[in-house]
């Protein structure tokens, strides 16, 4: 933890990264409140006010059902950061608790993770998630855990690698002769010096995961309507993309802010901890 706090510290006085937590922290709760803030329901019709420009009544416009796209976006955005944020926090447990015991215990159990997180590595996080989807089906959990398995072994090399190098340190050799078992080795002194590494990576890869669920809703393989998401949307205003060209704009627009404003602050925190890139 006292590297995530060291990043914290440097991070602070740097504008750029503090402009990209408060985008982030405004993205957040704006998606948060969306109840509070939708000017409409997000499955609201209004037939007499369909494919309508953007206007006072309607800052996005409309769709060809007259539903409101401001709403739509903010109902979708959390949708993209609940699956972003829930998939990546997932794959950090599960794929760090995995790195550190193969980086700590080596031998077969090492053998044995590693040629799991080569096989795969090999894939493309879309290609794999597309096919983790196509076998159990769309929704929100469904696509959590298809971009989770994608994360875990980006998560498990980092975290192995930094448990092999931790294990081999001085304060670990000196648990070991005081009698300390590997449980207690690997949650005490192992896990401490590798979260706050992790915690890094996941700030620039929940990124990918918004844009891997926004392209699976596009693919009409995300949650199911009339809930709204993101890419969603995008799919739906591709055939009017000439007459009514809000409806694909606004919604790739909030895909790029979110997707941005993430890796701004991804960026700041890996440009922190590691020494080499603070006066780059």
């Amino acid at each position: 933890m006292s590297t995530l706090r060291t990043a914290v510290a440097l991070v602070a006085p740097n504008r750029a990264a503090g402009l990209g937590f408060a985008a982030l922290a405004v993205i957040c709760l704006l998606a948060a409140a969306a109840p509070l803030v939708a000017p409409y329901a997000p499955a609201d019709q209004d037939l007499l006010a369909r494919l309508e420009p953007p206007s006072a009544a309607h800052w996005c416009g409309t769709d060809n059902y007259g539903r409101d796209i401001l709403s739509r976006i903010l109902w979708g955005a959390r949708i993209s950061l609940l699956v972003g944020l829930g998939a990546t926090l997932a794959g950090m447990v599960i794929g760090g608790a995995l790195g550190v015991w193969a980086g700590f215990k080596g031998g077969l159990s090492d053998l044995l993770i590693a040629r799991v997180i080569d096989v795969l590595l090999s894939f493309p996080s879309l290609i794999l998630c597309l096919l983790i989807v196509s076998l159990v089906g769309p929704g929100v959990l469904e696509l959590i855990a298809a971009i989770c398995v994608s994360l875990v072994p980006k998560f498990a090399r980092v975290a192995r690698s930094s448990a092999i190098a931790t294990s081999h340190k001085e304060f670990v050799d000196a648990c070991r002769t005081v009698g300390g078992s590997d449980l207690r080795i690997m949650l005490r002194h192992i896990t401490p010096n590798v979260v706050g590494e992790l915690a890094v990576m996941a700030s620039l890869w929940t990124a990918n995961a918004v844009l891997i669920e926004a392209s699976l809703s596009f693919l009409g393989l995300g949650v199911r309507p009339p809930m709204p998401t993101l890419g969603g949307m995008m799919l739906e205003g591709l055939n009017l993309l000439h007459d009514a060209p809000w409806l694909t704009l606004f919604p790739g627009v909030a895909i790029l802010g979110m997707v941005l404003v993430l890796n701004l602050v991804g960026d700041s925190l890996r440009d922190a901890v590691d020494p080499r890139l603070r006066d780059v």
